[in-house]
């Protein structure tokens, strides 16, 4: 099955599995069979970027892969991720960003889907974590990338997961290289290309995705 984001004027959606739909406003009228999370972007970084899609993916396969019970989501935004992963069943969900417009964002999601209770919001930096965690899910830019691999890697337990997205494919070798300094392998990448018309060939890009294990 082919799961996609998508996009138009009655906004975005993206289902994640056959019960479950993420949508960024209320579906009007007959209430759906399954469940539906409305997902407030709150001025927070927009749920309907490539990346989130991609980490979407990962985040999918990597809890039908193994099972996970404790996962972050740093640089949580408006909590898509964190609250896909609650609704999948993660027992605690831990979201983390330094903006206090997104922990708030997030934290509202949480409520307004009635997902509070497995999911828990932070605001301040990765310090504040302790972990371990199962699964550690980090869409960031590529500099705080870079800045962040020693945090990721400490709050990430002795046989976690890493999903990493936010970087362009010109990008990914030297984060790749101080991971795999630390001992972590690279098990599965995505690839979404980014292409506008009005933008000459040269600048376009490709968003690039990992799912890293020990």
């Amino acid at each position: 099955m082919v799961l996609l984001l998508k996009e138009s004027q009655s906004g975005w959606s993206y289902r994640l599995a056959p019960h479950l739909l993420l949508r960024d406003r209320p579906q009007t009228g007959t209430p759906p069979p399954e469940q539906v999370l409305v997902i407030h972007g709150g001025g927070a970084f927009p749920p309907g970027h490539p990346t989130t899609r991609l980490c979407l993916d990962l985040l999918r396969e990597a809890l039908a892969a193994d099972a996970v019970h404790r996962l972050a989501d740093v640089g949580c935004g408006a909590g898509i991720l964190a609250l896909a992963a609650a609704a999948l069943g993660v027992s605690l969900v831990v979201g983390v960003d330094i903006s206090w417009p997104a922990a708030l964002a997030t934290r509202e999601n949480a409520r307004e889907n009635g997902l509070a209770v497995s999911l828990k919001v932070v605001q301040g930096s990765t310090a504040a974590l302790r972990g371990p965690f199962d699964l550690v899910v980090a869409n960031l830019p590529w500099e705080v990338q870079l800045d962040k691999v020693r945090e990721l890697d400490r709050l990430a337990a002795a046989r976690g997961r890493l999903i990493l997205s936010g970087f362009r494919d010109n990008q990914e070798a030297a984060l790749l290289a101080h991971y795999q300094q630390l001992g972590w392998t690279l098990t599965r990448r995505l690839l979404k290309e980014f292409w506008h018309p009005e933008l000459p060939p040269d600048l376009s890009f490709t968003w690039v995705a990992w799912l890293l294990q020990p």
